[in-house]
């Protein structure tokens, strides 16, 4: 099983979906990053040599904030719409959805159960 950025890697998988596992890195990213590493996307996570997993590693270090750091970064970009109080930080703060959906119905994802 490979480990790559602290992410244990599902087992047989394609590459280009295994990759997604890994928080910051979507479908796109995955297959630039597998011809970078001259990889093929159908590739199964199982069939990955010591190599090729070092190989992806080092592009994702060099090129992409993954895990951790990406994390932090989304909730420093959420505390400073919160902080200037702006429509979207104080739609952050009630808990309501804040990209124009409508709330007269719907979006109990965000609002919870109905009381």
């Amino acid at each position: 099983m490979a480990r790559i950025s602290g992410v244990d890697l599902p087992r047989n998988k394609h590459m280009d979906r295994a990759l997604t596992y890994i928080y910051g890195i979507g479908l796109t990213s995955a297959r630039k990053i597998l011809e970078k590493a001259d990889l093929p996307y159908q590739m199964n996570s199982d069939d990955l040599s010591g190599d090729d997993v070092n190989r992806i590693r080092l592009i994702i270090e060099a090129e992409y904030v993954v895990e951790g750091d990406k994390r932090r970064e989304v909730a420093m970009d959420i505390k400073r719409l919160v902080d200037l109080g702006t429509y979207r930080g104080r739609r952050h703060r009630q808990g309501l959805p804040c990209r124009g959906q409508r709330t007269k119905t719907n979006a109990r994802t965000r609002k919870g159960p109905k009381r």
